[in-house]
């Protein structure tokens, strides 16, 4: 079997529908107890209503963004697989990153290059390397989530102690450490498109405090995203 043939295989399509499909039923049983004990703790149900509808409107825009992520993944990798990955246990940023680091890996120029040779093993050291890759975090978070959880708000509450906002800055200065030598070095276009988008959420930040229209936090994050993939087309044609 080919590289293509193996991704988009009827198996795979079949192991993604079924944990789509608990990973669905899962969330309708716990939407039904939350919504069950919001009632039994005398909250009106037009209220629960609204929150649900108003939770719905904040997810499809953000959403919006991932499935650019799931196009731009799946025209080298199949569907079923960044179906998967996108939907239940990665981001759009984490599987981009590590599907282009395993195609350097392997000595292939680039996600697109690794997809032409059309060889079945790289697909299935690229499954690999998506899997083990994420599991760090919940290795950590199954013993340790919940004490770092409840340390950090604690920190967070107490108005004389500076520690809440050094554990917070120290998570944010590890995702940066992660993510942005990888773009700033990989080439110049990544280095461009990074640049655009801290200049898209600088710009939007000022809108928002300018005009006081807080609701748009809610998209800075799906409204960059967009901007930059559009942004990136236009710096791989000037730069690529």
């Amino acid at each position: 079997m080919t590289f293509f043939e193996i991704s988009n295989s009827k198996l795979l399509y079949g192991l993604v529908i079924i944990g789509l499909l608990y990973i669905l039923g899962f969330a309708a049983v716990f939407l039904k107890r939350s919504y069950q004990r919001c009632v039994e703790l005398g909250i009106d149900r037009s209220t629960v209503n609204d929150v649900i509808k108003s939770s719905l409107a904040f997810t499809l825009v953000p959403s919006i963004a991932i499935v650019i992520g799931f196009f731009s993944l799946s025209a080298v990798m199949g569907i079923p697989w960044p179906w998967w990955r996108l939907s239940v246990l990665g981001s759009v940023g984490y599987e981009l990153m590590a599907a282009d680091l395993a195609s350097k890996g392997m000595s292939y120029a680039n996600v697109a290059a690794m997809a032409e040779a059309n060889d079945p093993q790289v697909f299935s050291v690229i499954m690999i390397v998506m899997t083990i890759g994420i599991l760090g975090g919940f290795l950590v978070l199954l013993p340790f989530g919940k004490k770092m959880t409840t340390g950090l708000m604690a920190a967070r509450e107490k108005k004389d102690s500076t520690w809440g906002i050094v554990m917070s800055s120290c998570f944010m200065l590890t995702l940066a450490s992660v993510f942005l030598p990888v773009m700033i070095f990989g080439d110049a276009v990544s280095a461009a498109t990074l640049f655009t988008s801290a200049l898209i959420t600088l710009l939007m930040t000022l809108i928002i405090k300018q005009f006081k229209i807080h609701w748009l936090s809610n998209f800075v994050l799906a409204v960059t995203l967009l901007l930059s993939m559009v942004a990136s087309v236009g710096w791989q044609s000037i730069l690529g």
